[in-house]
């Protein structure tokens, strides 16, 4: 927000310098981004008046101009404005001025032959403008030769570009920047004294009928008669110039100046305007559009309407968007003699929502989303009209008003503060005499900040009453709090360490979660983090009351959605197949109510192989076996056993390559390939390969001492003894039940057992595979004989017998 010097000493008595000044609001959470020191763009500009024009005798566009400065003899300036002529007062820049906006400095010269002594200015060449037609001419004609042009023009003002934190809605206006530097420096407030007056509520002439009591609490209409559009008067173009805003006329310069001054944004409709839209008498209302519906802006934007976007009707048709952009159909111009004045307080969620939809951005909707001061929406009302009447010379016909806000009495709290607990969270200040904060100092700030305190029977305990401006973010005791450490000033409390201190650590979960990070990137997957939303597809999931975007209305159930669809992304940015995966929170609904999860997820589909010239160049996809040994190489970094069994359960899952993951009998999670169907219509290639694992129970496994530090377990220094059995067994039975009967027969003297060969087809009995296993005997404190491996072996080869009805062939 650009802030006015000269306008805040009008409404808060200071003595502080532009700099002195900027690095206080700093300190004090306002940063002061820019200081636009105006009072350097016209150093060396005076009045000058123009007493003879003529016509340049070798250029046709060029004026000889005869200056009188009161420096004695008059100047001779060629100019090249349009608008030049004898008998005017103009600003003009003397031989040695310096133009810091234009980069010029003023030297004699000549120009086509003749000479020229200085040079008559624009207001684009002075800043105020960034083009101007021509020269810039003083309405008064009484103005003394010689004299300093800054005090007419506004440039003997600072600017300053100010950034506010999102909670101080109050600190949008002048108004609000002068409470707070009155708090800061302890100088005296000035607001501008508005007289209440009432007008007459003449129903027959206009009514407010508000439909949307949530969204709009109150709205007051003031219809206004006798009006006569004009230019405003030179100081209300200069504040408003001042703080970036174009002048445009004298009624909606005055709505622009109370948005500035008091935060209240207003609305003004041309009467005659109105009443042709509604087509009778103007009943102003305020709903929300209808899907489809269009409506023209004031920046001459057709825009098609969503059912977020609030807006102001007149006999139900659209005359602006609410609290955002009027209407063109009904904006005032120079013919107006008749308007309705706009003031009203809407809903900041609504506002936000309505403001996105349309993607349009305003500083009413910027004043609006973060909250308006009810309390003072009369009072910036009231000053509107005051000014209109005494600008516009119009005259109040009537004043409709349609009023849901609370009571007053709600639109204020009281706190409950504890010096102790002040000193307790500030800790101690940088000084000798007094190592705390006093109770004088609270009482001096926060009575400053317009709060009201009453000591309550218990010692160095208050009850502080919030102002109403400060309504929205001092809620809690914590907010008093900090307010204290702000004005009392940050830099004034002690640098010192607590007493007591401790190394920092992670917590046990965190230090596991952070190992199974580490194995699936030391995998080769890459982690990535998505948006906790997605689309409302059941009831299941968790509706968001304020989504970002429709696509974002609801809170994710799984985290296998977002890695597809960052798999199908990278692919059509021609990054390639992607290895990822994400560590994250899940959410759903069920019979106890809200639930949430953490939960980890991957995606493989890319090749993991590096050079592949000795593939003739060519990328091979992953099969599944492959997919799967990247797993269970991430299961075996983490000390985690997991079972595997078919599983048909997924839709998304190809039928016959999906499996579920057990650990000590309770279900891990799904791996498996992608249905080919999806991958059809997702434009993917076959081989993607997904896992979605409960990571709670990841985590629960993983709590073992030596998984967080791992202990050396020596090899043995005899040599294993291997074995090779070969069998044909039905293709439905899975290799991981017959891994878990042959590793249960083999005990303590059986320490691996390998699939290395699998057969289907010429030889090979129909709906059977041949499969051949490598098992390996070891001890470590001897070397295994054949008398020893022989009966185990044979255990291993009559359990599979017996237990599946297997074909031995070995």
């Amino acid at each position: 927000m650009r802030i006015s010097l000269n306008w805040l000493q009008e409404l808060v008595e200071f003595s502080l310098s532009p700099e002195k000044l900027a690095e206080t609001l700093t300190l004090a959470g306002f940063e002061v981004e820019d200081i636009e020191d105006r009072r350097t763009w016209g150093d060396g500009v005076v009045v000058g008046k123009v007493l003879q024009r003529e016509p340049h005798p070798n250029a046709d566009k060029l004026s000889v101009c005869q200056v009188d400065v009161g420096s004695g003899e008059p100047l001779n300036i060629v100019c090249g404005a349009p608008n030049v002529r004898a008998d005017i007062y103009v600003a003009v820049a003397v031989v040695g001025t310096y133009l810091p906006i234009v980069d010029l400095k003023i030297k004699p010269a000549k120009l086509r032959g003749v000479r020229s002594e200085g040079m008559i200015c624009s207001l684009a060449e002075l800043g105020l403008l960034k083009e101007s037609p021509g020269i810039h001419i003083f309405e008064a004609d009484n103005l003394k030769l010689g004299q300093d042009v800054r005090p007419f023009l506004g440039l003997d003002d600072v600017i300053f570009d100010l950034t506010s934190t999102a909670n101080r809605a109050d600190a949008l206006s002048m108004v609000g920047i002068a409470r707070e530097v009155a708090a800061l420096t302890g100088g005296k407030l000035k607001l501008p004294e508005i007289p209440t007056v009432s007008y007459p509520d003449l129903k027959e002439t206009l009514q407010v009928r508000v439909s949307e009591t949530k969204a709009c609490p109150v709205y007051i209409g003031t219809a206004i008669a006798n009006l006569k559009i004009a230019p405003s008067p030179d100081w209300l173009q200069r504040r408003l110039q001042s703080v970036g805003v174009r002048p445009i006329n004298n009624v909606v310069d005055v709505t622009n100046y109370i948005l500035w001054e008091w935060g209240q944004p207003l609305h003004a409709f041309d009467g005659e305007r109105l009443q042709a839209v509604a087509g009778s008498k103007p009943v102003l209302g305020v709903r929300f559009a209808q899907a489809g519906e269009t409506f023209k802006t004031l920046d001459s934007q057709s825009r098609t309407l969503q059912t977020q976007n609030l807006l102001i009707t007149a006999g139900n048709v659209p005359v602006a968007l609410a609290g955002v952009m009027g209407g063109e159909e009904t904006e005032v111009h120079s013919g107006t003699t008749s308007l309705v004045l706009e003031a009203a307080i809407f809903d900041s969620a609504s506002i936000r929502r309505s403001a996105r939809a349309q993607g349009l951005r305003t500083e009413a909707s910027t004043r609006y989303e973060r909250g308006v001061n009810l309390a003072e929406l009369d009072i910036a009302c009231q000053r509107a009209i005051n000014l209109m009447t005494e600008l516009a010379g119009g005259t109040v016909v009537s004043q409709a008003k349609n009023d849901a806000r609370p009571d007053p009495s709600s639109w204020t709290r009281t706190i409950k503060l504890r010096l102790e607990r002040v000193n307790l969270v500030l800790g101690p200040v940088d000084s000798e005499e007094n190592p705390e904060i006093l109770a004088d100092d609270v009482e001096r700030i926060l009575t400053a900040l317009g709060c009201h305190l009453k000591a309550t029977s218990t010692e160095e305990v208050w009850q502080v009453t919030v102002p109403p401006y400060r309504y929205r973010d001092l809620e809690r005791e914590i907010d008093l709090i900090e307010e204290i450490a702000r004005l009392y000033g940050y830099n004034r409390f002690a640098d010192t360490l607590p007493e007591k201190t401790e190394a920092g650590y992670l917590s046990f979960e965190e230090e596991l979660t952070r190992k199974l990070r580490e194995a699936l990137r030391a995998s080769g997957l890459t982690e990535l983090v998505h948006y906790s939303y997605a689309l409302v597809k059941d009831d299941s999931q968790v509706a968001i009351a304020n989504p970002m975007f429709t696509e974002y209305s609801s809170l994710r159930t799984e985290l296998v959605s977002g890695l597809i669809n960052s798999f199908q992304y990278n692919l059509e940015q021609g990054n390639g197949a992607l290895n990822g995966f994400e560590i994250g929170k899940v959410f759903w609904t069920d019979e106890d109510g809200l639930a949430e999860a953490d939960s980890v997820a991957g995606i493989l589909g890319g090749d993991i192989r590096r050079g592949n010239w000795v593939r003739g160049g060519k990328e091979q996809p992953l099969t599944w076996y492959e997919a799967k040994g990247i797993l269970e190489g991430v299961f075996e970094k983490i000390g985690l056993s997991v079972e595997y069994q078919p599983d048909f359960s997924n839709r998304r899952f190809h039928p016959g390559r999906t499996a579920s993951l057990w650990s000590q009998g309770e279900r891990l999670g799904t791996f498996g390939q992608l249905h080919p169907q999806l991958c059809q219509e997702k434009d993917l290639p076959n081989a993607v390969y997904v896992f979605d694992l409960d990571l709670d129970l990841i985590l629960e496994r993983m709590e073992k001492e030596e998984i967080m530090t791992p202990r050396f377990q020596a090899y043995s220094t005899y040599p294993a003894s291997d074995r090779d059995i070969a069998f044909f067994a039905p293709v439905d039975l899975s290799l991981a039940e017959i891994q878990k009967a042959i590793t249960k027969a083999g005990g303590e003297l059986l320490t691996s057992v390998e699939l290395f060969d699998e057969y289907r087809g010429e030889n090979v009995p129909e709906g059977q595979r041949s499969l051949a296993l490598r098992l390996v005997y070891r001890l470590s404190d001897r070397t295994l004989t054949d008398a020893e491996v022989e009966p185990v072996h044979q255990k291993v080869r009559e359990v599979l017998l017996d237990k599946f009805q297997v074909s031995l062939r070995s």
